[in-house]
């Protein structure tokens, strides 16, 4: 008798003791859940409020409410650095209540979303291109948007950061021995960002890549890619003519003559 005594009036405790948050998550009552979730997402207590939003969403589908639920839902994961949920849910806004006139902030905050994500040009980089498709959706979706010009600076920004991650593998195949990639992907490289600060170099490392190349391949081969090397040599003097590589290029240039003369003999 007295251990039930004890059990009840432990239970009380606990039950008392119990947090607010949790008595209203475990109500069972929509109205107050949802009121209480917007409270914490006025506070900024997004954790509580991305919960409580979670669990009003069946009970407000369809309804008036449900508009400005599932904006504050995508925020609330925004908020708590859950961005790949956070892309989703706005992008699944916009789709949803496509006449809001909050669709054009979702859908940049979709692309915003990927941005966030974007890592330093070493990783892997698809929510950079993620982020960089959905800012050029907005662009032009929305081209009197205020927002443009801010998204116009970020697809730069990534793209800069795109530019690096190109340059940074074809300089991994120069450096591991693997010439004829490293020549590819540079090559690949050029022709997507024509204007990149590192042409010179891209050039000068093609160059000596395909130099390389040319003197590990067997005989029956060495002539025409000694003149693919050529090639690339006069690529380089033509745009390059004041480049700090200039010396290195031109000694390469002579080594590779001196190769081509083996062939006439």
């Amino acid at each position: 008798m007295k251990k039930s005594v004890l059990f009840i009036f432990i239970s009380f405790l606990l039950f008392s003791c119990r947090s607010e948050f949790e008595k209203v998550r475990t109500s069972n009552n929509p109205e107050r859940i949802y009121s209480k979730a917007l409270e914490y997402y006025d506070k900024g207590d997004w954790l509580k409020a991305q919960t409580l939003l979670e669990l009003s969403i069946p009970s407000y589908r369809g309804k008036t409410e449900a508009e400005d639920l599932f904006f504050k839902y995508a925020y609330a994961h925004y908020y708590n650095g859950e961005y790949i949920l956070a892309a989703h849910y706005f992008n699944s806004f916009a789709t949803t209540f496509y006449n809001s006139e909050r669709k054009e902030e979702a859908e940049f905050m979709s692309a915003y979303s990927n941005y966030e994500l974007s890592p330093n040009p070493k990783l892997d980089q698809t929510y950079t291109q993620k982020a960089i498709d959905g800012f050029q959706r907005f662009v032009n979706t929305y081209p009197n948007s205020t927002r443009v010009q801010q998204c116009n600076d970020l697809i730069d920004e990534m793209r800069s950061k795109l530019e690096i991650k190109a340059f940074e593998q074809g300089e991994l195949y120069y450096n591991i021995g693997q010439y004829e990639s490293a020549v590819h992907s540079f090559r690949n490289m050029l022709s997507e960002y024509p204007d990149t600060e590192f042409a010179d170099k891209v050039r000068f490392l093609m160059l000596k890549a395909s130099y390389s190349f040319a003197k590990q391949s067997i005989y029956g081969k060495q002539k025409e890619r000694f003149e693919d090397a050529i090639a690339l040599y006069e690529k380089f003097m033509k745009k390059h003519s004041s480049s700090k590589y200039l010396k290195e290029v031109r000694s390469i240039h002579k080594d590779i003559q001196s190769e081509l003369k083996k062939f006439e003999s």
